[in-house]
């Protein structure tokens, strides 16, 4: 899809949406490689030298499997199937669906794969190659949002407090994978593909906190 063409804007959704925050927001305009210095306050840091991160979140040590993956039967038998043998992230995630519902779901980070699995029905959902992830598009600013760019499929909008550990094992992980590390780009407005012929907008800003739209392209 010829994304430059897609002219018409419709107002999706103006609330904000608001999360228990480890570190937050990850977009701001354009690819821009350093923070406002209007976004950064003494008790924050950026994140790979651009997002707005509290400083507390920094001295956070990485667990990696929030949610003991072992211990749950359908999860290995997910991995047992797949041929997976290295989980390195699994936590419980808000992931957006193309008609902008919140839905919670498992995302578990393998060393071959990602995997979106719905909690409540024992439900693999999507299984993503670790190969086919182009890109992650995250705020300058501190919210818990992020994209997964995968361009033969459609992305991923997810929200999680736990997403600077996300992006770092994403970024590792495919690094390890196919010998090159995931681009990560820093935007506070920044487009996906929702589904298929579907391309929204994200915008962040920062009012009382952090402001974020969903906008329809």
């Amino acid at each position: 899809m010829d994304r430059s063409n897609l002219q018409r804007r419709v107002k999706m959704n103006e609330s904000k949406y608001e999360y228990a925050d480890e570190d937050q927001n990850d977009a701001a305009q354009g690819t821009r490689m350093q923070p406002s210095e209007s976004n950064v306050t003494e008790d924050q840091e950026p994140f790979m030298g651009v997002k707005v991160r509290r400083k507390a979140s920094f001295r956070r040590d990485f667990k990696g499997d929030y949610i003991d993956v072992r211990s749950n039967q359908y999860l290995m038998k997910i991995l047992e199937k797949q041929g997976d043998k290295e989980v390195l992230f699994a936590d419980k995630v808000l992931k957006f669906t193309s008609s902008g519902k919140m839905k919670r779901r498992i995302l578990m980070i393998t060393d071959f794969a990602i995997y979106i699995v719905d909690p409540e029905a024992d439900a693999l959902k999507r299984r993503i190659a670790l190969a086919a992830v182009e890109k992650m598009c995250l705020s300058e600013l501190s919210d818990n949002f992020f994209v997964v760019v995968i361009p033969t499929e459609y992305d991923l909008l997810m929200a999680s407090t736990r997403k600077t550990e996300i992006v770092t094992v994403l970024v590792e992980a495919t690094k390890s994978a196919s010998d090159y590390g995931v681009e990560v780009c820093f935007a506070n407005s920044f487009e996906y593909n929702a589904g298929a012929e579907l391309v929204k907008e994200v915008q962040f800003e920062e009012v009382e906190g952090v402001k974020t739209r969903i906008l329809r392209k």
